[in-house]
C-alpha cells in the first residue's frame, strides 16, 4: 500500500500538469480565434470603386453604412416633409368638403330668399290686400272709378 500512495501524487502531478499545459494550449487557440473575428468582423464597409453600375445600384451595394450615415439628415428631412405633404394635403381636403358644404347651404338660403320674396310680393299686389280686406270686411276702401285729379299749385 505504500507503493500505491506513493505512486499516486506521480501520477497526480502528471495529471495537473498535462491539464494544465492543455489549459494553456485552449487560451492560445481561443486568443487566436478571437483576433480572426475581429478582423474579419469590422464595422467599417469595404471600400467600393466609384462607378455605380445597374448591378450595384438594385444590390443596393451603393448604401453602404458611411454613405448613409453621411446622409442621414437629408433622410430625416425628407421625412418631415413627406410627412408636412401629407398632413397639409388632409387638411386641404377638409378645408374643401367645408367650402362644398357652406356653398350648398348658401345656394339654399338664396332660393329660400327668392321663394320668400315672390311670396311676398304676390301678397303685396293691390288687388289681393283690397280682396283681403274685403273679405274681412274691416275696411271701405275699394278700387277707384275715377281718374285720379291733377292739382296745378302755383309758386
Amino acid at each position: 500500500m505504500a507503493e500505491d500512495k506513493s505512486m499516486k501524487p506521480e501520477v497526480q502531478d502528471e495529471e495537473s500538469v498535462s491539464i494544465l499545459e492543455e489549459a494553456a494550449d485552449m487560451k492560445e487557440q481561443a486568443k487566436k480565434t478571437i483576433q480572426m473575428i475581429k478582423e474579419k468582423a469590422k464595422e467599417e464597409d469595404p471600400k467600393l470603386t466609384s462607378s455605380l453600375t445597374l448591378r450595384t445600384i438594385l444590390g443596393g451595394d451603393f448604401l453602404t453604412a458611411d454613405m448613409v450615415r453621411r446622409q442621414i439628415w437629408l433622410f430625416v428631412l425628407m421625412v418631415v416633409f413627406t410627412i408636412l405633404y401629407v398632413a397639409f394635403r388632409y387638411q386641404c381636403q377638409q378645408d374643401m368638403i367645408a367650402i362644398d358644404k357652406l356653398e350648398k347651404e348658401v345656394l339654399d338660403a338664396k332660393y329660400k330668399a327668392l321663394s320668400s320674396s315672390s311670396t311676398l310680393t304676390e301678397k303685396c299686389r293691390e288687388s289681393h290686400v283690397l280682396e283681403a280686406l274685403k273679405h274681412n270686411k274691416d275696411s271701405l276702401l275699394h278700387i277707384a272709378d275715377q281718374p285720379p285729379y291733377i292739382i296745378n299749385v302755383p309758386e
